[in-house]
């Protein structure tokens, strides 16, 4: 799985058949430092069993999960703030070799769906930037499209993507199908 060069400096290290378990922390300014193992197993998973206190009932935990239990007050940055010790040194964990089968991160919301940032591109008549919802395929396209036309122009937005059923939009939109200001 790990070559030695890649596990020799580093403190605590067992070998299982599939994992390889080390010792790892994560410090709150608050508490101090929560000690934990860290399994790293082949398939990607990895799996903190926490040591913070004797008895400490935390057991498979997340690195997020461990990372919160931890106290820590600055939390979703787990792999910078959960460290591994090397050559006597606190290291974060993304600076080993210990997430090179990691495989757990995805673009993924917490209800399942894709997450998307909204994009701005900037009209050529007006000068202002205009905001695209990235949710769907379609608003997707319609974005890309905008993008990689060199000359796009407010007058361009699909009104049909943005609020369609609400009545005044609609009613403006209507009454006005030529002349449009930005």
């Amino acid at each position: 799985m790990f070559s030695e060069e890649e596990l020799r400096e580093i403190s605590g290290v067992k070998r299982g058949d599939d994992y390889v378990e080390v010792m790892c922390g994560c410090t709150s300014h608050r508490y101090g430092d929560a000690v934990a193992k860290l399994r790293v197993f082949s398939s990607g998973e990895l799996v903190i069993s926490c040591d913070c206190t004797p008895g400490c009932p935390e057991d498979k935990l997340t690195p997020a999960a461990f990372e919160k239990h931890s106290g820590r007050e600055t939390s979703r940055k787990w792999k910078n703030n959960i460290w591994i010790i090397v050559d006597g040194e606190k290291v974060p964990v993304v600076k080993t070799a210990l997430l090179k089968y990691y495989n757990q991160s995805s673009n993924r919301s917490q209800n399942g769906r894709a997450c998307h940032r909204d994009e701005f591109i900037r009209c050529t008549d007006c000068n202002k930037e205009r905001r695209f919802r990235l949710r769907t395929n379609e608003e997707c396209r319609s974005y890309h499209d905008a993008l990689a036309n060199p000359h796009w122009k407010c007058f361009d937005i699909p009104y049909d993507n943005l609020m369609k059923d609400h009545p005044i939009v609609k009613n403006h939109y209507m009454n006005t199908t030529l002349i449009r200001d930005c």
